[in-house]
């Protein structure tokens, strides 16, 4: 028998996803006709395939694999990469549009896009040899197989630099033995990108096909947030890496780095679909809502609340567009996107909790998303750099003053 919960979410989501997108400022206007495309094949497909069903993965801390292949196919995986190797061959606005939608529906599920696109394709685009990118890209942008990146230790976070995970030169193989935490996608993963120091100190990139002995992927289970998202670590003992799967071109933290300006690129135009669904949901709830005697969207302060959650939403929205120019034109820097990601995603944190308060205690259910967005969003501010060490880079870009020693 269903649960009362159960039958609300169901009564809520299924068929029931109204949204239609807000554009206080007519940026559409400066979208190309592609663009408004992608986004609304993008939508409808969220509208149909994770709205109806999100709730439900997230109550049970579930991923729901049966997405990947619906993922694949609106282009959510590679979407800048080439087509030869099994991209969409688009613009970096394209890219933020589909973040932007897929996010709008969780951020598990736009996490899960993210890192198969820039944290697993992208380097082995850039940096892999064309035998890699032959071998891996297609299969990849397909979803055929799926990635994790590794770059996070236990002791090092916000200091990548200090990780202590190593491979040697055995000759014809390398040994690599150390671990990796909080890494998406890694419990499903068929590859990850590995970074790790050689012999000499230097940070490389190595492939890791599963299956290889000693290469294990334990989840980590208990998340309060981005619970419908697959989390866990990367365990290497003596893991015996072929040669051919190191990354020949990518030596130094400038690699992975690399590969987090195009992810926190992706969350900065992701962060604003949250914000949109919870803005959009407590707009709906403050004109149906009755208390006395008129709709609680009449009173003053939950108009202050609205008028203040489109106006953060439309900077972000500015802040988006003009970064993915800067973007498609080459001359986007580190901090430009470290300053959007951080804005954007404290903006859409805020907003999650200002419609918490619109919606009063139903806020708290499952029949309506704010909660959810808003435990996802306490991961999606500290992951891909956290709040205060994009805060210093943009500190750092300013004053020329290194903060982070």
């Amino acid at each position: 028998m269903a649960t009362i919960t159960e039958n609300n979410v169901n009564h809520k989501r299924v068929g029931h996803d109204k949204f239609q997108g807000h554009d206080y400022y007519l940026v559409d206007e400066l979208l190309t006709e592609e663009h408004r495309l992608i986004r609304e094949t993008v939508r409808a497909w969220v509208k149909k395939e994770v709205s109806p069903i999100i709730e439900d993965y997230a109550q049970r801390a579930e991923f729901p694999k049966q997405l990947i292949k619906g993922l694949a196919e609106i282009g959510a995986f590679g979407p800048v990469i080439p087509e030869e190797y099994g991209g969409s061959g688009l613009d970096y606005i394209s890219y933020g549009i589909i973040m932007q939608e897929l996010e709008r529906g969780d951020s598990g599920i736009r996490s899960t896009a993210s890192v198969q696109s820039s944290l697993v394709m992208f380097p082995i685009y850039k940096f892999g040899s064309e035998e890699q990118r032959k071998k891996y890209l297609p299969k990849l942008g397909s979803g055929e197989w799926m990635g994790a990146f590794g770059l996070t230790e236990p002791d090092h976070g916000s200091n990548p630099g200090g990780m202590v995970t190593r491979f040697e030169d055995k000759g014809d193989h390398y040994l690599l033995n150390g671990a990796k935490m909080w890494i998406s996608n890694a419990p499903f993963a068929d590859i990850a990108v590995v970074w790790a120091k050689d012999e000499q100190g230097i940070v490389r990139g190595l492939i890791v096909e599963r299956g290889i002995e000693g290469f294990t992927t334990p989840t980590t289970d208990g998340k309060w947030s981005l619970r419908a998202s697959a989390t866990g670590e990367l365990v290497f003992n003596n893991v015996k890496v072929p040669k051919e799967n190191l990354l020949p071109n990518a030596q130094g933290l400038r690699g992975p780095l690399t590969c987090l300006s195009s992810a926190r690129f992706g969350i900065s135009w992701g962060a604003i679909g949250a914000a949109m669904d919870c803005y959009d949901s407590a707009l709906r709830y403050s004109l149906e809502r009755i208390q006395f005697g008129k709709p609680i969207g009449g009173f003053q302060l939950t108009q202050k609340k609205l008028a203040e959650m489109v106006t953060e939403i439309t900077k972000a929205q500015l802040l988006a567009w003009r970064l993915g120019v800067l973007k498609n034109e080459d001359r986007a820097t580190p901090a430009q996107i470290s300053m959007a990601k951080r804005n954007n995603v404290d903006m859409a944190l805020k907003i999650a909790r200002e419609a918490r308060q619109i919606h009063g205690g139903m806020g708290i259910t499952g029949e309506y998303p704010i909660m959810r967005h808003m435990m996802n969003l306490e991961s999606v501010i500290t992951y891909e750099g956290t709040h205060d060490i994009h805060l210093l880079i943009t500190g750092m870009d300013v004053t020329g003053i290194n903060a982070f020693k």
